[in-house]
């Protein structure tokens, strides 16, 4: 079985100390300023999963239907569902209303305690019709669950594309068609997949429960290529819906669906029933032991956090707060040491972690010079240490968990003539390459190559999670607007007109304004960069779901860098 832990065996792993005053006023400053964008966090989700309203919700019960968020909490076992996306598709589509959530939802979830992936149609936001990013988020929830071999529940209840914006979900790779090659490809991979259709299901639509391995199907509902208008219409054929494709039809006529339930609430016992009776699949090699609690208090990180870059603070005070007895063998200790680099569990499991250090460390170079390196910085030395632990946790079989707050790379003459671009170059191969689980947790800023290197989305971690305070970008709001500022004032000047301080400034503040939102995590998540913002204090409680998803696919291919600049 995948989730078998090791009996523990004594720990000889390094303590990490703790200097933290939990009754200075920086630290109660900050505690203030987190617990207030957690709460932001927390109300803006909860008004996104009331979906389309009260009176969508009562037009769903009218029906004798639940509604996507009753059908889920019925299906899971207690406590255990952990949404996805919710901040999908947030502030977008607002001409034609809005679609909370993206009018889908996912997350993982546990059925008599076996983890799976739930996607579920929420058809009180416009039927549970696909908008752009409903098909987008659909496919993220899929390659989740094809990454880390996830079985995959569908509750199916839609109406299918949404017409007026067809040419954005219809025809391209990330597009609605792409939902139902992944339910191919899954089948074939031995990921088990179940869809229980609960409402509608029309036009293209229909292929996606017929494609999983069992299709369940409700009194009620209906499965159709084409309703009975369009049927009408096309040829002329008057027939009803119950008749066309309802759920007596499917399973006596057509044979379709495999199992009829008479309402929701018997549909979902069934689906429990099924899973309840599946074997389980190989062991995964990654290493796990009986977790250990952390020794420090997790609510103590809303303290240690510090956005400020006057005010920097120790990464390794988060990592003490997180990692199992918050024990950790920390790699290359003196040595590029604006990266943290450093062996640990979490939840019992073996992780490799590569963090951002954001105190300003001293380091000495080749010819014995003293230097201070700037905290959230990426140099060439601690670049070199990165890509080197990178590789040896691949030799070893070790997951890698990322943690980023971090600038870029450093730039000027020192850096370049010490090779930065190589160093850099080196990391992100190493990166791209990697074979073991990687999972990113974004607590402050990621910007630029920094970004890349330290396992952004575009090189394939299995999870995503940011904190309230992530900042995710090209360059900060600051950095950002003084150099459009100033490629707009020249644009001016070359036309002959000329700004006042008072016109900069304003131009100054606008542009950091508008960069500052795309900036923030919603923005991102909304966008499906982000899979998740989390809670700081459940960090923990995330990377271990994210191990535990990552320990059901046993396959590991062959680790292999190609060419390394040196």
């Amino acid at each position: 079985m995948a989730d078998r832990i090791e009996s523990s065996a004594p720990e000889t792993s390094t303590v990490l100390e703790t200097r933290v005053d939990p009754t200075s006023a920086r630290f109660e400053a900050n505690m203030r300023f987190m617990a207030d964008l957690v709460s932001q966090i927390h109300n803006e989700e909860e008004k996104i999963s009331e979906g389309g309203g009260q009176k969508a919700i009562e037009n769903q019960h009218s029906k004798g239907r639940l509604t996507a968020r009753e059908r889920i909490k019925l299906l899971v076992d207690p406590g255990t569902f952990f949404e996805l996306a919710t901040y999908a598709a947030n502030g977008m589509y607002e001409e034609w209303g809005g679609a909370p959530a993206a009018g889908v939802i996912t997350g993982l979830a546990r059925i008599h305690t076996r983890l799976v992936m739930i996607i579920a149609n929420d058809a009180t936001v416009k039927a549970g019709a696909f908008f752009p990013m409903t098909a987008k988020k659909v496919i993220r929830a899929q390659n989740i669950a094809i990454e880390n071999h996830i079985p995959t529940i569908y509750l199916v209840d839609s109406a299918g594309v949404f017409l007026p914006l067809q040419e954005d979900v219809f025809p391209d790779t990330d597009d609605f068609g792409r939902v139902f090659r992944n339910n191919a490809v899954m089948s074939a991979m031995g990921i088990s997949q179940i869809a229980a259709i609960m409402g509608m299901c029309v036009a293209g639509g229909g292929y996606l429960p017929v494609m999983c391995d069992h299709v369940l199907m409700t009194d009620g509902s209906g499965l159709f290529l084409a309703g009975p208008a369009l049927v009408q219409a096309a040829i002329g054929q008057k027939i009803s819906a119950e008749e066309l494709g309802g759920a007596a039809m499917h399973s006596a006529i057509s044979g379709t669906v495999d199992f009829r339930a008479a309402n929701d609430e018997a549909c979902l016992a069934e689906i429990r029933s099924i899973v309840e009776k599946w074997g389980y699949r190989r062991q995964s090699p990654w290493h796990r032991k009986k977790p250990v609690e952390p020794a420090m208090a997790a609510e103590e990180i809303y303290g240690i956090y510090d956005s400020s870059p006057a005010r920097p603070y120790d990464m390794k005070e988060i990592l003490a707060r997180i990692v199992d007895g918050s024990r950790f063998d920390e790699y290359k200790r003196e040595y590029g040491k604006t990266v943290i680099c450093g062996y640990a569990r979490i939840g019992g499991f073996a992780v490799g972690i590569v963090a951002n250090q954001k105190l300003h460390a001293q380091q000495t170079d080749h010819e014995g010079r003293k230097r201070i390196e700037f905290g959230g910085v990426i140099y060439t030395e601690s670049a070199e240490k990165a890509a080197r632990f990178i590789m040896d946790c691949n030799q070893g079989l070790v997951p890698l968990v990322f943690f980023h707050d971090v600038n870029g790379f450093m730039v000027g003459r020192d850096a370049e003539w010490s090779g930065i671009i190589k160093a850099g170059a080196k990391m992100v191969n190493a990166v791209s390459n990697s074979v073991v689980p990687k999972i990113t947790v974004i607590i402050g800023g990621s910007f630029g190559a920094g970004h890349y290197a330290m396992c952004g989305k575009a090189y394939d971690p299995r999870f995503v999670f940011a904190w309230p305070t992530a900042r995710y970008a090209v360059m900060s709001g600051e950095s950002a607007a003084g150099t459009l500022v100033e490629i707009k004032i020249k644009q001016l000047e070359r036309s002959g007109k000329q700004l006042s301080d008072d016109e900069r400034k304003e131009l100054f503040e606008s542009v950091k304004k508008t960069y500052e939102e795309q900036t923030d995590p919603r923005y991102g998540a909304a966008r499906l960069w982000i899979d998740k913002i989390i809670d700081p204090v459940g960090t923990r409680d995330a990377i271990v779901l994210a191990l535990e998803a990552a320990a059901l696919n046993p396959d590991v291919p062959e680790f292999k860098v190609g060419v390394l600049q040196t």
